[in-house]
C-alpha cells in the first residue's frame, strides 16, 4: 500500500466519524507516523507505506475515530509560529489564545506572570517575543508542569522562565509588570455541550470551575493589585459573553482603564485592566 493509498481508504472513516476536516486530520497522522514534516508528506505520496508506519497511521485513525485530538496523537500543536509539546494533561493551544499574546505584546513589561500556564505556552511565547524580559509560570497540576517545562527546555529558556506548583498566586510572592492568564471559564452546565475532543479528551480541571464559569476570574482579581507593579495590566482570556462580569470585578477591585478586546471573528476574548500608579 502506498501513503496515497493509506490516505485514500482513511479518509472516509474519518469522515463517517463525524471529523469535520478528515483530510487535513489524515495527512497530519500519516505524516507524523512516517516521520515526515506535513509540508513533505506531498513529495511522498507514491511510496510504498512502511510496516511499522501502517501501524501507528490505522491506531492513530482509530483513536481520531473516537475523537481523540489530532494535537495528542502527534504530540505537539502550532502555536505562535512555534511548536509547543501537548499531552493530555494540558489545554490544546487554540488560535484564539493568540489575541491575548498579540493584546499583550502591545504593552510594556519585564516581568510577567502566567496563572494556570499548562503548556507554557503563553508564558513561552511571551518571553520570546520579548528577550529581555522575565517571567513565571503557575499550575496547580504537576504533570502540566512537566510539560511545561519540556517546553521551557525546547525553546532554551530556562534562564528566563521559573515554573512554580500551587493555586494561583499561592506560590507568588512577587509584584509583576504584567499578569496574564487563560484560566478555566466553561460552565458546568456548559460541558456537555463541547465537542467530544474537548469534554472527553482534555483535562476537566483547566476547563471548568465546576461552576458559573467565573470562580476563576474571582481569585485572580482579588490578589492581581497585590501582585501588580504600578502601571502593571492583569489580561485575562474570556468565553464570548463574560465581558461584562469580569469588567465589573477588575474596576471593583481597583483596577482602572478596563478595555475587551476582540478575536478575528469579533468575538470578546480579552479584558485588561490598570493597577494605578
Amino acid at each position: 500500500m502506498t501513503l496515497s493509498e493509506a490516505l485514500t481508504e482513511a479518509i472516509p472513516r474519518l469522515r463517517e466519524a463525524g471529523i469535520e476536516d478528515a483530510p487535513r486530520d489524515a495527512r497530519l497522522l500519516l505524516a507524523h507516523a512516517c516521520g515526515l514534516g506535513s509540508d513533505r508528506l506531498t513529495l511522498h505520496l507514491g511510496e510504498e507505506l512502511p510496516g511499522r508506519a501502517a501501524q501507528i497511521f490505522a491506531a492513530s485513525i482509530t483513536a481520531r475515530m473516537r475523537r481523540q485530538p489530532v494535537s495528542q496523537l502527534i504530540g505537539q500543536r502550532q502555536f505562535w509560529g512555534r511548536t509547543f509539546r501537548v499531552t493530555p494533561d494540558v489545554l490544546d493551544p487554540r488560535p484564539d489564545t493568540e489575541t491575548l499574546i498579540a493584546a499583550a505584546l502591545d504593552v510594556p513589561f519585564g516581568t510577567v506572570l502566567d496563572l494556570g500556564t499548562g503548556s507554557g505556552c503563553i508564558l513561552l511565547t511571551l518571553l520570546m517575543e520579548r528577550p529581555s524580559a522575565m517571567g513565571l509560570g503557575v499550575d496547580f497540576s504537576d504533570a502540566a508542569l512537566a510539560v511545561a517545562q519540556g517546553n521551557c527546555r525546547a525553546l532554551g529558556l530556562e534562564s528566563r522562565a521559573e515554573l512554580r506548583q500551587g493555586s494561583w498566586f499561592a506560590p507568588v510572592d512577587s509584584a509583576f509588570d504584567l499578569i496574564v492568564s487563560n484560566p478555566p471559564y466553561i460552565a458546568a452546565a456548559e460541558m456537555p455541550g463541547l465537542a467530544p475532543e474537548v469534554r472527553d479528551h482534555e483535562p476537566h480541571m483547566a476547563l471548568t470551575d465546576g461552576g458559573d464559569g467565573l470562580g476563576c476570574y474571582r481569585a485572580i482579581v482579588a490578589g492581581a493589585a497585590r501582585h501588580l507593579m504600578p502601571n502593571g495590566v492583569l489580561m485575562v482570556e474570556i468565553g464570548p459573553t463574560q465581558a461584562p462580569a469580569v469588567t465589573d470585578m477588575m474596576v471593583a477591585s481597583g483596577l482602572q482603564s478596563p478595555q475587551v478586546i476582540q478575536d478575528m471573528d469579533g468575538r470578546d476574548r480579552v479584558v485588561r485592566a490598570v493597577k494605578p500608579h
